[in-house]
């Protein structure tokens, strides 16, 4: 059984339930997760009429299960281990290290790419809504929470259309608000809750930003 059709029909549906949580306008602040949250987090931005923009994140892949998430990087530096993962497959420390210097060379890569010279948004003081497509393990949510804590925002609010309902209820006891639109079980992954589920390419992430940037989330969409 599919909830979506696609990343928009999830982001509409997950922008509708968080404007009657938040509102919209003020002093909120959409952060998406590239490359699936970015879709779906400029129809949140779109309907809450607040601004976009990225947050950067990358998953370190198991060695031969590359989707199972060991763990996950984050922009700042900071490191997230899904500990019970690397106990369980006995995952050397040298693989982990192998991992993270890769995909931080590829954070970097696509924090230039999708940026296109725009700073970063301003967090500090501010309602942040973290988005992405879906939260599985949540180590990725995970590692951009933790990062995004030391920009000092007001509140954090992780925002995804589905979610492990188990990974949601965690989320709780780290987040301000969690906003988890469905949460089947069981749930095994986040694709199998989509019609479409096709990868979101850099261009994609790159068109979407830019066309929140001249300013197409700026009016709240009316119910």
């Amino acid at each position: 059984m599919q909830l979506f059709r696609d990343r928009v029909d999830a982001g509409r549906a997950l922008g509708q339930r968080l404007r009657v949580l938040l509102g919209g306008g003020g002093d909120l602040l959409v952060l998406a997760l590239p490359r699936g949250g970015v879709p779906v987090g400029f129809e949140v931005a779109r309907i809450l009429g607040v601004p976009l923009d990225v947050f950067m994140v990358r998953k370190l892949g198991t060695p031969g299960h590359e989707e199972l998430a060991m763990g996950a990087i984050a922009t700042g530096g900071v490191t997230v281990l899904n500990e019970g993962v690397v106990r369980r497959l006995g995952i050397p420390r040298s693989a982990i290290a192998a991992a993270t210097e890769r995909e931080t060379r590829e954070l970097a890569r696509r924090e230039h790419l999708f940026r296109e010279g725009r700073p970063p948004a301003r967090v500090e003081g501010r309602t942040v809504i973290l988005v992405d497509d879906g939260l599985a393990t949540g180590s990725t949510m995970r590692a951009a929470l933790r990062a995004l804590r030391r920009q000092k925002p007001a509140r954090i609010v992780v925002g995804v259309p589905v979610g492990a309902p188990e990974t949601c209820a965690e989320f709780e006891r780290e987040a301000d608000v969690v906003v988890c639109v469905h949460t089947p079980a069981p749930f095994y992954a986040v694709g199998q809750w989509f019609e479409d589920f096709t990868q979101t390419t850099d261009d994609e992430v790159r068109e979407l930003l830019a066309r929140a940037a001249q300013g197409e989330e700026a009016a709240p969409v009316a119910p």
